[in-house]
């Protein structure tokens, strides 16, 4: 689960290593529930779930969307503590009775909602390890994950299973499938039936400590999806960073926009509601929905990407209205611009805190800010290039910036760091840090790097594969990518460093910094979106003015060139990680297009496909055609081709239209006429 978080912010600075608390604004609500342990009593998840349950049964646990009211407006239901712990055993329990036990490594793929905590929880108790992958991603790259783990039982819906059966090399070993719904064509057991199984419930197992919770796997966005191993140790410590960074309690109700966020509020003890929203299309989800949900339930906390945020914010703004009782709002998964920040401000009370965080699907949380710190002071340093400043290592994460090294680092130097203020790659170590990847001993080379102490344990660093320096302060600012930097010639420019300046233009809603041609060598362009028509004289002002801004600051000195791009490829998760290296190669057919290609050649073959079929049907129209079937059986299979195969791709076309600067219109158009040898080509 990835929250990897920027913003924008000021100066130049950076030290070697760093432990830092970083405190809420906020204080803590005074708890008014019955005792519970918290992570630091228990052993692993399972076990906060059964004793939260056993301390407050009647407590609600889940709230969710469960059909519609006569009104149109979603329904809701509540699951309690005790009738979700109830669940989790009776569910364990057909597990184990189907063969799922300690170390069974199990596809999980379920809709948000209790079911999905219930098969969660219950896989945890028995010791078996789910594996995750988010559907978002794609089916191809969903598939290349699963071929990676090896699962051996798999449980999810019918379609999740027809997915299965067609991948059966995929799925070679697994031997347990278990149905949400109806079996259909295939063998197995369903959820309904285990959940009758008989005989006394199966006991928790004794797992902890350093045993393998979950398989979650990184969105892919920079390069292929790698399986991330959490081990309970690693979950515990996880919950227990986000208890302290972001004050949260078992008194706080919480509206939660990822899965993972409310399996930690059935660690802590608090309520989780679901909001109604489809899992792969966060940043479209209908924020009068929203609102509906925090204010129907009170909600204290919630978690949401920027694009939702920013949607959120814009709404509330237009019609005027606050939530007063949202204390805290927590943002991940890509940068936060200080716009949304403050117009989050005007609608909260005044007490309340909005933190940006930062991390990984390696390693959650990292550091966080709270909006005051980031309004007051660094937002300012992003406007003039200095990155986006993401906060304070969270208790229990240590930072260290060395410079950047593009391959393996075999050995980390005990001491190697860099001064306050100077730009290199970012290493966290800690208990939150997972310690391997899943049977990928050249992703492990690539990201992890052991450090000897004398007369101590060695240590075990993440590189996060991220540019950024600390300052003075201890607080660590964001610089970009290490894979997505422009190696010009004479020197390295940072995206996030040199988009800050930008995107401080009220007329630019976002820019990217991208390169072209080999590395050392790069040409850096810089795309634009913005709502200037692209080409008129507002856009040429546009550019002039921007060229301006580039001129005063250091990290941006000498770039010229500027691109009008529609909207940008952005992540499924988050709907907000810029896709620079889709936008790079976009950007260098804007700037240089192939005079011919093959792609373009391949393209006649659809266009002597219409002048058949026109050409046919208009001497048809005109003339007496002779009554050749095989001519006559050419021409439907060629209108068949033309028509409505065309027209099943364009679903398949319009994101990598986006991604290619084409509006919706004119990739349809373009796919009805050329087909796949068109946006194949993107």
């Amino acid at each position: 689960m990835s929250t990897n978080t920027n913003t924008n912010t000021s100066t130049t600075t950076s030290t070697t290593t760093s432990t830092t608390t970083s405190t809420s604004t906020v204080p803590a609500p005074v708890p008014t529930s019955p005792a519970a342990p918290t992570a630091d009593a228990a052993r692993s998840l399972a076990d906060c779930l059964a004793r939260n349950a056993a301390a407050f049964p009647h407590k609600p646990a889940v709230i969710h969307p469960d059909g519609r009211e006569p009104g149109g407006g979603p329904r809701y239901r509540e699951v309690t503590y005790g009738e979700l712990q109830d669940t989790v055993e009776e569910i364990a329990h057909g597990l184990a009775r189907a063969g799922i036990t300690r170390g069974t490594k199990t596809v999980l793929m379920a809709p948000p909602g209790p079911e999905l905590f219930a098969l969660a929880f219950a896989l945890f108790r028995l010791g078996a390890v789910p594996v995750v992958v988010d559907p978002g991603m794609g089916v191809r790259r969903m598939l290349h994950c699963h071929r990676a783990v090896g699962a051996e039982a798999f449980i999810g819906p019918p379609l999740a299973h027809l997915v299965r059966v067609l991948g059966r090399r995929t799925f070679s070993r697994v031997r347990i499938p278990v149905t949400l719904g109806r079996r259909r064509l295939w063998g197995g057991h369903t959820l309904a039936a285990l959940r009758t199984a008989g005989g006394p419930r199966t006991p928790a197992a004794e797992v902890g400590g350093d045993d393998l919770l979950m398989i979650g796997f990184t969105t892919g966005s920079t390069g292929p999806a790698k399986g991330v191993e959490y081990t309970h140790r690693m979950a515990l410590s996880i919950a227990r960073q986000i208890e302290a960074a972001h004050g949260r309690t078992r008194d706080d109700t919480s509206l939660v926009t990822l899965p993972f966020y409310g399996i930690l509020d059935l660690v802590y003890g608090s309520t989780t509601v679901l909001a109604p929203l489809a899992p792969a299309k966060v940043a479209r989800a209908d924020p009068a929905l929203l609102v509906d949900a925090l204010e129907r339930f009170g909600a204290t906390t919630m978690f949401a990407s920027p694009a939702l945020l920013r949607n959120l914010a814009d709404h509330l703004t237009t019609l005027g209205r606050s939530l007063p009782d949202l204390r805290c709002i927590v943002s991940g998964g890509a940068p936060v611009p200080d716009s949304v920040v403050s117009a989050l401000r005007t609608v909260l009370d005044g007490k309340a805190s909005v933190h940006a965080t930062y991390g990984a699907t390696e390693v959650l949380p990292i550091t966080s800010i709270e909006s005051e710190e980031i309004l007051a002071e660094t937002s300012a340093g992003s406007a003039r290039g200095a990155g986006t400043c993401i906060g304070r290592p969270v208790p229990g994460t240590r930072v260290r910036v060395i410079p950047v090294t593009d391959g393996p680092l075999p050995r980390l130097h005990a001491g190697t760091a860099l001064p306050a203020g100077s730009v290199g790659e970012i290493l966290v170590e800690g208990e939150s840090v997972s310690p391997r990847y899943h049977r990928a001993p050249h992703s492990d080379a690539l990201h992890k790097v052991r450090e000897s102490r004398p007369g101590a344990a060695a240590l075990t660093w993440h590189r996060t594969g991220d540019l950024g320096y600390l300052d003075d302060r201890g607080r660590l600012w964001f610089c970009g990518r290490t894979s997505q930097r422009v190696r010009a010639a004479g020197r390295d420019l940072h995206t996030v460093r040199c988009e800050g300046v930008f995107n401080a233009h009220p007329l630019v809603r976002r820019s990217a910094l991208v390169g072209i041609g080999p590395a050392g060598a790069q040409r850096p362009v810089v795309c634009v979106e913005t709502t200037v028509p692209a080409g008129g004289p507002a856009w040429r002002e546009l550019v002039a003015e921007l060229r301006a801004l580039a001129a005063e600051h250091g990290p941006t000195r000498g770039l010229e060139e500027f691109l009008h791009h529609p909207a940008f490829p952005v992540d499924v998760r988050h709907n907000a990680k810029i896709g620079r290296e889709q936008l790079a190669r976009w950007a260098e057919r804007r700037l240089a297009p192939p005079p011919f290609s093959r792609a373009r050649a391949a393209r006649l073959v659809p266009l002597a496909g219409w002048a058949y079929l026109l050409g046919g049907a208009l001497w048809a129209a005109v003339a007496d055609v002779p009554d050749v079937p095989l001519l006559r059986l050419l021409w439907w299979a060629d209108a068949f081709l033309s028509i409505p195969v065309h027209a099943a791709q364009i679903p398949l076309a319009l994101p990598r239209g986006r991604a290619a600067g084409r509006g919706g219109a004119a990739t349809a158009a373009l796919t009805m006429l050329y087909g796949a040898t068109w946006w194949r080509a993107l």
